[in-house]
């Protein structure tokens, strides 16, 4: 059975504050939705134990080696890379970079002398965290999925907890070890004290008209691109408006689309999501664990539109979490540019729907995640 850790209590941070927490290692990253989350974890552990050491590993070349020492704390890169699965004579590359990656994790954990050792997700926790186990160090893996990838699965045997955020996982990991903690998100989120009247007005919108908004991430997502642009005059055609962050790739071209449309402001990237989510009565996104996660904790009715090009298909299993359980709508990628104009026209004519899906997904939120999974570090490394 899976253990639900209650929020912590000033006891607990007690008991955590006297554990030890010398120094941490923390893998994994690749894409924002690990790097988020170990960033969360980090943050969770200084604001307990601040003296404590904590080193990043993370991928060569990826975004975690620019948006960890810009949250202030260390990381090394290892030049490991994904397995390419279509075309696998590519892969005798990977296997050499597996290799002197494997080489460098034995002497980060050599030499840092970690207390214990946390993978994120992400080919880039494999190494370290196996150097890690080889070593007796204690390992703690944190899953934001519903469908555990691989790196994962390998590790989950010698691992001391898994920290999940769904349920039904003890078919893939050791029930004894997995801990429902909930994901890490974004502490800024909940902060906002604006109104929905108040967030759509500092954002340039019309407060008594709907908004709805539409996120694909930072790199953007073309799909979802294309079927909001599909949606552009039906969403006019009702008199709402929309906040769509297009993201970088293909921002020129959907940029250029919504200009002819007044209720219409996209953009390139969206720096206060605080705002945006409390501003909208639809949201339109992928299915990345972190983002969902995210409109769990805050109640918002979503479109789901999973991504088909990620490893073992994850987000439409996280989108399948949520539509089966009446939190969420999902649209495949596949049908998304011909589906979505008049799912989007249908839910927002229909207050009933958008508010029963919004009690929905709240009651799936579990608050406090960075929280509880420190709680069981502390514990793991008391011991």
């Amino acid at each position: 059975m899976q253990k639900n850790i209650t929020k912590p209590t000033s006891e607990s941070n007690a008991t955590a504050g006297n554990s030890q927490l010398n120094r941490v290692l923390i893998s994994g990253g690749g894409t924002g939705g690990h790097i988020f989350p170990a960033l969360s974890i980090a943050n969770a552990i200084k604001r307990r134990n601040p003296d404590t050491e904590i080193l990043f590993v993370g991928a060569l070349g990826r975004m975690e080696m620019e948006r960890v020492p810009a949250a202030g704390y260390k990381i090394e890169g290892l030049p490991v890379a994904g397995f390419d699965r279509k075309r696998l004579w590519r892969n005798f590359g990977v296997l050499i970079k597996l290799w002197k990656s494997l080489r460098k994790a034995r002497k980060i954990v050599k030499e840092f002398k970690p207390d214990i050792a946390i993978g994120v997700g992400g080919y880039a926790s494999g190494p370290v965290l196996k150097q890690a186990q080889k070593n007796g160090i204690p390992t703690l893996l944190q899953e934001q999925n519903s469908y555990p990838g691989v790196t994962n699965k390998l590790l989950a045997k010698k691992a001391k907890a898994i920290c999940v955020a769904y349920d039904g996982l003890e078919r893939f990991f050791p029930a004894e070890v997995i801990v429902k903690t909930g994901n890490p998100v974004r502490t800024d989120l909940e902060g906002c004290t604006l109104t929905q009247a108040e967030a759509k007005k500092e954002l340039g919108f019309d407060p008594d008209k709907k908004l709805i908004l539409v996120v694909g991430g930072s790199l953007g997502a073309r799909t979802v691109n294309e079927a909001v642009a599909a949606s552009l005059d039906s969403i006019a055609a009702e008199g709402v408006e929309l906040m769509w962050q297009t993201g970088r790739y293909g921002a020129e071209l959907f940029q250029g689309k919504a200009k002819a449309y007044p209720n219409v402001k996209a953009t390139t990237f969206i720096t206060r999501m605080d705002l945006a989510y409390r501003a909208a009565d639809l949201v339109v996104s992928r299915a990345g664990a972190g983002t969902i996660s995210e409109l769990q904790n805050l109640g918002k009715a979503v479109i789901l539109i999973p991504s088909p090009n990620v490893a073992e298909d994850h987000q439409r299993h996280n989108a399948e979490a949520l539509s089966t359980r009446g939190a969420a709508v999902m649209i495949l990628d596949v049908d998304a540019v011909e589906q979505l104009p008049g799912t989007i026209v249908e839910l927002i004519n229909d207050a009933e729907r958008r508010n029963q899906l919004s009690d929905n997904i709240r009651k799936m939120a579990l608050h406090a995640a960075d929280e509880k999974i420190v709680d069981k570090i502390c514990e793991i490394v008391s011991k």
